[in-house]
C-alpha cells in the first residue's frame, strides 16, 4: 500500500513538473514529497527524475515508469468509483467516437432503446471514419470496424457482419454479370479506398483483384447510394443491403464470393470501465447481434 501511495505522488509530480506544485495540490508538504519521491526511487532502483533549481523532469526510465503508473492509478480510481456506480443508478455523460455509416444505419435504433431505458446517461458523440485518441479526446469508448492496430485499447467484439458483393439490376443489364473474381477487372467498382479487393469462395479458396473505379470515397453510405443510382458493383453486408435486394433495387453478384466478414470491436482504454460505459457495451453485446439477425 505504502509504494502504491508513492506511485500516485510521483504521477502528480509529473503532472506538475514540480515538488511543491504537487506538494499544494496533495496538501502534503513539500518536505513529505521530496522524501517520499526518494523512498520510490530507492524501491524501484532508478532515478526518476532529473532536478534542478528551476523544475524537475522525468528521466528516460521515469517516463516510462510515468505512464504505468497513470495507467494503474486511473484503473485503481475507476475500481473505486465502480462501487458507488453498483449502488446507485448509473448517471452521467458517455463519450463515444463511432464510424458513421454504422452508427447510422446500425447504432441509432440501439441507442434510442438505451436512452429510454437509462434516461439519466447522456451521449456525446463524435461520429467519424478517424481513430480517436481515447486518453487524449476523453473517450470513454470508441467502436470500430476490424481489429485495432493500438495494442495498448482494450477491443471486445460487439458485432459480426457478412458481407457480399451488389449491383444494380440497370448496372449488370448494361455491362454484363461477373461470374468471376478477374471478370470485376472490367467492372467500375466503387471502392473505400485504392487497395484491391479481397474475396473468399466458399469451398475455403480465396483470391485478391486489382480492382478499379470512377469512385473512391472514404464513405460507405456514399458509395452505396453511387451502386443504387447504377454506376457500379459495391462491397456491402446482408443486414444493410437485405431492403435493397428483395425490392430488386440491388442484385447479388458471385454468389460463391465475397469480401471477408467485418467484425465490429468496442475499444477502451482500460477493462475497469465506469458503470455507465460498461452497461452500455453489455446493452451492445446482448441487442446488437439479435438486431442484425431481424434484418437479415
Amino acid at each position: 500500500m505504502e509504494i502504491f501511495k508513492n506511485m500516485h505522488l510521483f504521477v502528480e509530480v509529473a503532472k506538475a513538473s514540480s515538488f511543491r506544485r504537487a506538494a499544494d495540490v496533495l496538501g502534503i508538504p513539500n518536505s513529505t514529497v521530496s522524501r517520499r519521491i526518494a523512498e520510490l526511487e530507492s524501491a524501484v532502483g532508478l532515478r526518476l527524475f532529473n532536478r534542478s533549481t528551476r523544475r524537475v523532469e522525468l528521466t528516460e526510465g521515469g517516463r516510462l515508469y510515468f505512464e504505468n503508473c497513470k495507467r494503474i492509478i486511473q484503473e485503481a480510481e475507476l475500481a473505486h468509483r465502480e462501487l458507488t456506480d453498483f449502488q446507485t443508478q448509473p448517471s452521467g455523460v458517455i463519450r463515444a467516437s463511432l464510424p458513421v455509416d454504422f452508427s447510422v444505419i446500425y447504432l441509432s435504433p440501439l441507442l434510442s432503446e438505451f436512452s429510454r431505458r437509462y434516461p439519466a446517461i447522456r451521449f456525446e458523440l463524435d461520429l467519424t471514419p478517424k481513430h480517436a485518441d481515447l486518453a487524449a479526446d476523453s473517450v470513454d469508448v470508441a467502436i470500430r470496424m476490424g481489429p485495432s492496430k493500438d495494442q495498448t485499447l482494450i477491443a471486445r467484439p460487439i458485432a459480426r457482419f457478412e458481407s457480399l458483393l451488389v449491383a444494380s439490376p440497370q448496372y449488370l443489364r448494361e455491362h454484363g454479370i461477373p461470374q468471376q473474381p478477374q471478370d470485376l477487372l472490367s467492372h467500375n467498382c466503387l471502392c473505400i479506398n485504392d487497395q484491391p479487393w479481397l474475396l473468399n469462395h466458399r469451398d475455403g479458396r480465396s483470391q485478391t483483384v486489382d480492382v478499379s473505379g470512377s469512385f473512391v470515397a472514404n464513405n460507405k453510405s456514399f458509395l452505396y447510394q453511387l451502386a443504387l443510382r447504377g454506376e457500379g458493383i459495391v462491397q456491402s453486408t446482408q443486414a444493410w443491403s437485405k431492403a435493397d435486394l428483395e425490392a430488386n433495387r440491388l442484385v447479388q453478384v458471385m454468389h460463391n464470393w465475397s469480401p471477408p466478414a467485418v467484425q465490429a470491436f468496442a475499444l477502451t482504454t482500460t477493462r475497469l470501465v465506469p458503470a455507465k460505459v460498461r452497461l452500455f457495451l453489455d446493452f451492445l453485446v446482448a441487442n446488437l447481434p439479435q438486431y442484425l439477425q431481424q434484418e437479415v
